[in-house]
């Protein structure tokens, strides 16, 4: 039997977001409702943690299904090692993003703060429910509400330019879900007659080769979330947000929740081991998604290095850095999948700290372009060493955490013979060094030049405090990442037994 005890930490994983939402939305006065607002997030890690400790023990399977969505599917969360760790990067990143949100808001006076937060918390609620969907049709459902609850955070300053932006945000997530998510559900569903995430995969040899090309095709096409090229375009367009929703979209919710899916499907609808067998029978076919994704990686990386604004570069960062993930999970291996699941905690931290660099730069200078950035490390020590120290982690070198995600990933590549990535990780690590080591020397060796129209100003200095706490403990977390990885990967072996 499950204790009633074990369902309410689930339970109360979900309600946190909500109740969070539910006060920055009607509390009017700023100091109460912020204050308020993050102490309720603070209590999401006590319950994760809680939650990682009953999971470790391994005596009781967490499951709680709450209804029929439709005749023979519920509304079902389940506990297994990959939602788990989502989860825990949830955990950890909302209230430190909620922390840095309050500094940079404020400090900015951005207006319509009730709403903004209020979706922020909303959207941390969708990924929670996503982390521990039981079934896929519970997993789209959040996977769209998180799409639904972003959206406003994305169009924040009602700009003509962020409703531009918003409508490519919307029209490539929501259109991609329809055409391509949802009918390779149903045909997983016709298939199979079941929609729950299983060790080991669904599937098996109940579909033939070519349909298993075909679906796991509609899969990747359909979670574009993960911005797999050429499905990426609104990630970059989506930077006209302020950077504490540029945070939550790189770092702590939506691509995060796109390669997360991607993982989830691949592991336990697929399963990992039917995709290596099949492998020989597809041929060259069964390469297609790791040509595409190693494409992409080096595609995105080049295009960042022909980028001056700050944001972008990270855009295209992302775009690259998660390309990893789907190139590894490529391999179809369970080495491949371990440094596919370090790499998107790796990332999550570091392009944190990089999106509160670069907004904390932005607020406090106005400077948002690679070509304004000289000299300000010298002003803005801390927050600059911060970024430089995350932009170690997204080269892949110690002492930080992306360091280990891409020896896994190499591990991987040439255990499986699959040199390509072993060259592709190559080529984009200069690549990454190209494009983020300038930014540091300009920034600390460079000669200060202004903003475009502004002037020098001689009396700026750090970040304001909220915002440079908040950096400072993401870069704590990718140091201590490199120093102790066991836990992380211990679960990202569990994934998939």
């Amino acid at each position: 039997m499950i204790n009633i005890t074990d369902i309410q930490l689930l339970q109360y994983s979900l309600a946190t977001p909500l109740i969070a939402a539910l006060l920055a939305a009607i509390i009017p006065y700023r100091n109460i409702r912020d204050g308020l607002v993050f102490l309720t997030s603070a209590a999401l890690p006590f319950f994760i943690y809680k939650i990682y400790q009953l999971f470790l023990s391994g005596t009781v399977p967490l499951e709680w299904k709450l209804f029929e969505i439709i005749p023979g599917i519920a509304l079902h969360f389940k506990l297994e090692a990959l939602g788990v760790i989502f989860a825990i990067i949830l955990a950890l990143l909302w209230p430190i993003s909620l922390l840095y949100s309050i500094g940079y808001m404020r400090s900015n006076n951005e207006g319509n703060l009730n709403r903004f937060f209020a979706f922020f918390c909303l959207s941390i609620f969708a990924s929670v429910g996503i982390a521990f969907s039981g079934n896929l049709l519970t997993l789209f459902l959040f996977y769209e509400l998180l799409t639904l609850t972003t959206y406003p955070l994305v169009t924040h300053n009602r700009s003509d330019k962020t409703r531009k932006a918003g409508r490519v945000y919307l029209g490539i997530l929501m259109g991609t879900s329809l055409l391509f998510f949802l009918p390779a559900i149903i045909l997983t569903y016709s298939a199979v007659g079941t929609l729950d995430f299983t060790v080991g995969g669904i599937l098996g040899d109940k579909i033939s080769p070519t349909m298993t090309i075909i679906l796991l095709a509609l899969f990747m096409l359909g979670i574009a979330k993960a911005a797999l090229i050429p499905l990426h375009r609104w990630l970059p367009r989506a930077m006209v947000a302020p950077a504490p929703v540029s945070a939550l979209l790189h770092a702590v919710a939506v691509v995060k929740a796109g390669v997360f899916t991607i993982i989830k499907v691949i592991v336990y609808i697929f399963g990992i081991d039917n995709l290596e067998k099949l492998s020989p029978q597809l041929g060259q076919y069964s390469d297609w998604l790791l040509y595409l994704a190693a494409f992409g990686v080096i595609f995105a990386s080049i295009v960042a290095l022909s980028k001056d604004g700050l944001k972008q570069i990270l855009a295209y960062s992302t775009i690259s850095q998660l390309a990893y993930v789907t190139m590894s999970l490529a391999i179809f291996s369970p080495k491949a999948v371990i440094a596919a699941v370090f790499q998107i905690a790796a990332h999550a931290f570091a392009k944190a700290i990089m999106f509160f660099s670069v907004g904390a730069v932005s607020t406090v200078t106005g400077k948002k372009k690679v070509s304004e950035i000289y000299g300000v490390g010298r002003r803005m020590p801390v927050t600059m060493a911060c970024f430089a120290i995350a932009a170690l982690a997204l080269i892949g070198l110690p002492p930080t955490a992306g360091f280990i995600a891409k020896w896994y990933m190499l591990d991987a590549a040439i255990g499986s013979e699959q040199y390509i990535i072993l060259a592709v990780i190559i080529v984009s690590t200069m690549l990454n060094a190209g494009y983020f080591l300038p930014i540091i020397y300009k920034a600390f060796f460079g000669e200060e030049k202004p903003a475009e129209g502004t002037a020098i100003s001689s009396n700026y200095s750090e970040a304001p405090l909220l915002m440079l706490v908040a950096m400072c403990i993401s870069t704590l977390a990718v140091l201590l990442l490199f120093a102790w990885p066991e836990r992380i990967l211990a679960l990202a072996e569990m994934v998939g037994k």
